[in-house]
């Protein structure tokens, strides 16, 4: 038998040539030695940067007690989670899971559900956006509908209408009586940093009320004080009936979940729907140390503050540089530039100056950085993107 010729792991990702041996608060050390500053958070998941001192103790104290047993039982830390959040969200009732496509999973089941258990089988479709990304999943893949990721996988997963972002008369056009749901991201982040108008999200719920389908918030990237609130809906005043959450959750420990109200969570009953790791002791203990430390008095107010001045200096550096930005976008630590030459070529220079960002749809370079930053990194990282953006201005002469 000849020996394989692909590599142990899975080539799916096309790596940039750098490992990471360790973390400390915004910055990740490399094998050789070299320290970056990190704003791209292993994709906005590092929320609170790395190795927070009670993340650590926290995990450290679970592992030596209990990882793991069963969702056959019950799991006080998990219990105590959801409770948790449903006091600081318009939820009912949580279902825990590993990661954000199947928090999304759980919503897009939870929703069919529903209207088959209130005699109306026939809805079952859901409309979503143009440059959404809910995962990758067969059923979310289907969701996300850009060509690029579903290229492959035929036959695409029936049940999902596409409309233009922002588009609220194409998407009340596309409601029809076999819609269960709406879902949208309030940000869009692999999209390309594009924050919906509060108008649009206020108008989403009426048209829901309106037609009786649910309302999904994917959070997955936007939640846990990415845009300077718990949740990003809670800039437009308004409330999903399910919502998933991921990413930074568990900062940086795999946890994802989907927030129901009691009227879309009361249809998956015992037997409907499981997870066999999902909110495991181990992951729950982790994730209450996160709400912890976010819910402390000040928290968001200073990644309001520190966004805004992030923000600032984003918008002059875009003012010095109009050959190579074309604009600054995006809400709380969720921004981006939008380029004019290709994103990969402004963020390997980044990377190569000691600042970690990464691309995203319509030619956009993307900052999560951990939410846990003062103005001294704000400073370290516009000083990089400016060295940054005048040695490709001097190339591009």
């Amino acid at each position: 038998m000849a020996a394989a010729t692909i590599d142990p792991v899975m080539p799916t990702y096309a790596r940039f040539d750098l490992t990471f041996v360790k973390g400390e608060g915004a910055y990740l050390f490399d094998s050789n030695g070299n320290k970056y500053l990190d704003f791209g958070s292993g994709v906005a998941v590092t929320s609170l940067g790395h190795c927070h001192p009670h993340l650590v103790e926290t995990l450290q104290k679970q592992a030596a007690t209990l990882w793991h047993c069963s969702n056959l039982y019950h799991i006080p830390d998990q219990e105590r989670l959801a409770a948790r959040l449903v006091e600081n969200t318009f939820a009912d009732s949580v279902f825990f899971a590993n990661s954000g496509a199947e928090a999304v999973e759980c919503c897009l089941k939870m929703a069919r559900r529903y209207h088959d258990e209130n005699g109306n089988p026939e809805k079952y479709r859901i409309v979503t956006c143009e440059g959404a990304f809910h995962g990758r999943t067969l059923a979310t893949l289907a969701a996300t509908g850009q060509e690029k990721v579903l290229q492959g996988f035929d036959p695409i997963v029936d049940g999902f209408d596409q409309v233009a972002f922002g588009n609220l008369n194409e998407l009340r056009n596309a409601i029809t009586e076999k819609t269960a749901a709406i879902l949208v991201e309030p940000v869009q982040g692999e999209g390309g940093i594009r924050p919906a108008e509060t108008e649009y999200l206020q108008n989403l719920r009426k048209a829901a009320d309106e037609f009786g389908v649910l309302l999904i918030f994917d959070e997955v990237q936007t939640g846990m004080g990415r845009t300077g609130k718990l949740f990003a809906h809670e800039w437009a005043g308004v409330t999903p009936d399910v919502m998933s959450i991921a990413k930074g959750f568990g900062g940086g420990f795999p946890i994802g979940a989907c927030l129901a109200t009691e009227k879309a969570a009361k249809a998956l009953g015992p037997g409907s729907h499981g997870s066999t790791f999902g909110g495991n002791p181990l992951a729950s203990s982790v994730a209450n140390a996160v709400l912890d430390v976010m819910l402390e008095p000040g928290f968001f107010e200073h990644v309001e503050t520190v966004a805004a001045a992030f923000r600032q200096k984003l918008e002059g550096l875009a003012q010095n540089h109009t050959d190579l930005i074309d604009d600054v976008r995006g809400l709380g630590l969720m921004l981006g530039l939008k380029c004019k030459i290709e994103n990969t070529a402004l963020v390997g220079k980044l990377q190569e100056n000691g600042l970690l960002a990464i691309g995203a749809g319509d030619n956009v370079v993307r900052f999560v950085p951990p939410l846990i930053i003062e103005d001294t990194h704000v400073d370290e990282a516009i000083a990089i993107i400016a060295k940054s953006l005048d040695a490709l201005s001097k190339d591009a002469a």
